[in-house]
């Protein structure tokens, strides 16, 4: 079966294959394009994973301080699990770090963020800011609260 023919066939034993290849530096064996394909994918993989991840931080930062009167343990418990989740990607991938900096980046997820939790709250998208207000360093910071 050929190299990609596999890649299609069954992913899982492809990927066993191209790990035995490289433990045993059988480089002729080895499905490049596929492999560029797959490490390029993890890369955008990790970097979603923080998105989401951020994404639902901001909804529960949001939904505290738009409805603080409805702020529940259940809240409070999702912000402290997301802020752990973000340090966990930054200190496993530490190139991350630059998503957290590029403010185009932070909006986009503040965006869905906002559309998310006007859902929730039944108010609409602009009872928010339109800009995040809140600094990467207060999103990372464990004695923040709103």
């Amino acid at each position: 079966m050929g190299k990609a023919a596999l890649y299609d066939q069954d992913f899982l034993e492809w990927t066993q294959q191209q790990a035995e290849y490289l433990r045993k530096g059988c480089w002729a064996g080895l499905d490049v394009e596929n492999l560029v394909e797959e490490l390029e994918a993890l890369g955008r993989s990790e970097q979603r994973e923080l998105g989401s991840y951020l994404q639902v931080f901001l909804m529960h930062l949001l939904k505290c301080q738009y409805q603080p009167e409805r702020r529940t343990k259940s809240w409070d418990n999702t912000l402290s699990n997301c802020r752990d989740k973000i340090q966990d990607c930054l200190e496993d991938t530490p190139s991350l770090q630059r998503f957290l900096k590029d403010p185009e980046w932070v909006e986009k997820h503040y965006r869905r963020a906002c559309r998310d939790a006007a859902k929730e709250m039944n108010k609409s998208v602009e009872a928010f800011p339109t800009e995040c207000s809140y600094t990467i360093e207060q999103i990372l910071d464990s004695d923040f609260s709103v």
